[in-house]
């Protein structure tokens, strides 16, 4: 049977990016040498 809309359920998911990107990807050797702190200032 489908649920009633009262009876949804919130679900929250916590990913942690560096468990996703493997370590030979381009983007860790990128972040790795390249310092992006000016976008912060």
């Amino acid at each position: 049977m489908l649920r009633s809309n009262k009876e949804k359920q919130n679900e929250l998911e916590f990913v942690c990016i560096e468990e996703l990107v493997p370590e030979d990807h381009l983007l860790r050797k990128v972040d790795k040498h390249i310092d992006f702190s000016f976008i912060t200032d």
